[in-house]
């Protein structure tokens, strides 16, 4: 469609598997391309690119025509992109479908956790708009767990899609975390995504992590006024998970990316972060595709630092849904490989989760 200029019709079928088009043409991280058969002859098809293409040519393309209504409501927990693709699809199909969302603007992740600089949210609300187009009915500040017991609201629908994210974060385990000054890249960036933007002018800056949400924290950082920004890694620049062109964005932003530095404890004074101290690491035996850090035989480091922001991974919060009865497993609900939830083992009747 794209070669013929058909660019409507390439965002039409874009759309037939997935209702983001304009997002994954900035943000998708493309794995596909890695096993594009394309790679055999020369390179990989740009398929972000392409979608990118595709939609800025396009304009405007409303969302098809849906099926009648069927007389069955669908209730989805979470206004992020794994319950907006359900309720998109769901719609189209004749549901009527109501979303829960705990925040004031939907988008999960996609606005609370993805900087706007990757991400604007002009591109962000095309999509969600198309998907609201479809009859897709909205009810915000609605917490369930909260405002409303899982129980009660799953006497209120036919059936309940659970995708409520993982907007926790992981820590670090260390001595000092707790000290006024560490934050989490989760919380930083929810922050700025609700336009609450932090002064970090004239403040030394170092992150923890290597994957794309420590990239994001520290171009965000700097981007936020910092004096010094440094990303801590205990593994080596080319073992981050984080792509590539992220980790040299940050460098030629003015970034330092240290890497073979395991974090210790945090350096305190008077309560505050004064400093990482990190412990200098070498690579060890491959575990899981990746050399494992080991301490190294020298002494430990202190980074002076104002501001520690952890970046090390998200967790899942199911506390609401486990007193409810739904099975959890180290905070994810446990489910049937078509995404049905499960109860003491068994199957919960229409109740299903993603994401």
């Amino acid at each position: 469609c794209i070669g013929a200029g058909r660019y409507a019709d390439a965002v039409r079928v874009i759309r037939q598997t997935n209702p983001f088009p304009a997002v994954c043409g900035l943000i998708c991280e493309h794995p596909c391309e890695k096993y594009c058969r394309r790679n055999v002859v020369d390179d990989a098809i740009n398929i972000r690119g392409l979608k990118r293409y595709a939609v800025e040519k396009a304009g405007d393309v409303p969302a098809p025509k849906g099926a009648a209504k069927n007389g069955k409501t669908v209730g989805i927990v979470g206004g992020g992109p794994a319950g907006l693709t359900a309720a998109y699809f769901l719609a189209l199909k004749g549901f009527e479908v109501t979303v829960y969302e705990k925040r004031p603007k939907l988008g999960g992740m996609l606005r609370y956790g993805i900087p706007a600089y990757r991400l604007p949210d002009a591109d962000l609300d095309s999509d969600i708009n198309v998907i609201l187009s479809t009859g897709v009915k909205v009810e915000f500040g609605k917490t369930v767990g909260k405002d409303i017991s899982f129980a009660d609201f799953r006497k209120k629908f036919d059936a309940v899609y659970i995708s409520i994210g993982a907007h926790g974060a992981k820590k670090l385990g260390i001595e000092g975390e707790d000290a006024k000054g560490v934050l989490s890249a989760v919380e930083l960036l929810g922050q700025t995504g609700s336009g609450e933007r932090p002064d970090f002018k004239g403040k030394r800056v170092v992150i923890v992590g290597g994957g794309n949400v420590a990239m994001d924290a520290t171009r965000t950082s700097k981007r936020l006024g910092a004096a010094s920004v440094t990303c801590v890694y205990r593994r080596r620049i080319v073992d981050m998970t984080a792509l590539p062109e992220e980790v040299a964005g940050a460098q030629a932003e003015g970034c330092e990316v240290l890497q073979l530095m395991a974090p210790v404890k945090v350096a305190e004074k008077d309560g505050a972060v004064a400093g990482l101290v990190v412990k200098p690491q070498i690579s060890g035996a491959i575990k899981g595709g990746r050399p494992s850090p080991v301490n190294a035989d020298v002494l430990e480091e202190t980074i002076p630092c104002d501001i520690i922001i952890v970046a090390i991974g998200q967790d899942i919060d199911s506390k609401a849904f486990a007193a409810d009865g739904i099975d959890v497993k180290r905070g994810a609900l446990v489910a049937s490989g078509a995404g049905e939830v499960k109860a003491g083992g068994e199957k919960m009747d229409g109740v299903f989760t993603g994401g």
